[in-house]
């Protein structure tokens, strides 16, 4: 293994953070595997492969962490987001469709070996969601997904339509990344704390006390609700850092708009208003109106073969102006 640098000098550093997580990881099943060997020499040839093949993947790592420290001009790329997605017109299609494109995202993030949390959800009567929030953390999550916000339209003959009449409805996705470091600051007397009992199975502890947490801006009437964790303060520290992604993500809306005038993008303002992409099931499409594309097999689109699509808007990111500082 290359011993140009020591990862764990750069715990801190923000770009390489899940990186070295996972470098640590490595190297605890790195020893592991030669405690093993100790224990129960019989194990040495399956140990000795083991070891191979995590010295190759630490080799793979300490790669890509010193391209990105070697680098002092790198952007930092957040690692962690939570994926939003509300139902827009169309009623209970809408809601069906919004879980659609939920799973879709979901089942993408597991092809990519992401991790997956669901941190809120509101269902509609008849199914599906009113809205949902979850969270993924994993390499280059942020940087993967960042063009997926804004309004997906779907056209489809509904399930229940008796006339056969194709039927247009709309969901809203938003990609907010998480930063360790953030510019937002909130004034404690500007949130409003309401708490309340999650769901969940009958008898569970976590049904009897008040451990889910909704923030209200009261500034903005912005307000977020988290119930995946079994704590209070858990629970408020979560949706504490999904608040300061939705402000810090207002302000990036509002900065973009302010330069719309003086550029010419593809990608547009970024606001969640914009419809990007349209999912034509009766001609089995799928088009993407910013880069002006379509491709086939809706089928596995929606079953989370989106690699296709967002390559082809991988050259969006050299077109926008210079990101935000996560400082």
């Amino acid at each position: 293994m290359s011993d140009h640098i020591n990862p764990l000098d750069y715990e801190n550093d923000n770009r390489v953070s899940f990186l070295i997580a996972e470098w640590k990881r490595l190297t605890q099943a790195e020893k592991d595997a030669e405690e093993l060997v100790e224990v129960d020499p019989s194990m040495k040839e399956l140990a000795e492969k083991e070891l191979e093949e995590i010295g190759t993947q630490k080799d793979t790592l300490l790669a890509q962490i010193e391209k990105i420290v070697g680098n002092p001009n790198e952007r930092e790329w957040p690692n962690e987001v939570v994926l939003e997605v509300r139902a827009g017109v169309g009623g209970e299609e809408a809601s069906l469709f919004a879980e659609e494109l939920a799973c879709m995202y979901l089942r993408y993030a597991e092809s990519q070996g992401w991790q997956t949390r669901k941190l809120d959800e509101s269902r509609a009567a008849l199914g599906g969601y009113k809205e949902a929030q979850f969270e993924i953390k994993g390499q280059d999550v942020y940087r993967t997904l960042q063009f997926e916000t804004g309004v997906h339209r779907v056209q489809r003959v509904p399930a229940t339509e008796k006339a056969g009449r194709i039927h247009t409805s709309t969901a809203t996705v938003a990609i907010l990344p998480i930063y360790k470091r953030i510019k937002i600051e909130i004034n404690p007397g500007d949130i409003e704390m309401e708490t309340s009992r999650s769901g969940g199975a009958g008898g569970q502890n976590v049904n009897k006390v008040e451990t889910a947490v909704r923030l209200i801006h009261k500034p903005t009437g912005l307000d977020v609700r988290c119930t995946s964790e079994r704590s209070q303060a858990q629970n408020k520290e979560k949706a504490m850092n999904l608040l300061l992604s939705r402000l810090q993500q207002m302000k990036d809306e509002e900065e973009a708009k302010k330069r719309a005038d003086d550029r010419s993008s593809q990608v547009g303002s970024g606001d969640r208003s914009e419809k990007i992409r349209t999912y034509n099931f009766p001609q089995d499409r799928v088009t993407d109106h910013r880069v002006k594309e379509s491709w086939s097999n809706l089928e596995g689109v929606m079953s989370g073969r989106i690699q296709p699509i967002l390559d082809a808007l991988a050259p969006l990111e050299s077109q926008e102006s210079e990101p935000v500082d996560a400082e």
